[in-house]
């Protein structure tokens, strides 16, 4: 008689649950959506406003990197020529 209550319960929590996220579900994912757009349009909008006001429309502007060459510290190895013996 346990083991019928067990599956009962079992039965109706999984209905249950499964009911809950058709209700659930689609009022995430539009919440989940429309934070999602709110922080592309964010984005976007910061995008727009970073643009210098002493650019001249038509003008190029080249901006250089300084370089990083990289310099090893320590000595990793020395080579060895190897030659074939026949």
């Amino acid at each position: 008689m346990v083991l019928l209550q067990t599956i009962l319960v079992l039965i109706l929590v999984y209905y249950a649950v499964k009911l809950l996220l058709r209700w659930l579900a689609p009022k995430l994912f539009g919440y989940a959506m429309k934070k999602t757009q709110e922080r592309f349009g964010q984005q976007f909008h910061t995008t727009q406003g970073t643009q210098e006001p002493d650019e001249k429309e038509g003008e190029t502007s080249v901006f250089q990197r300084p370089s990083r060459r990289f310099k090893p510290t320590k000595k990793v190895g020395e080579y060895i020529d190897f030659e074939e013996i026949d």
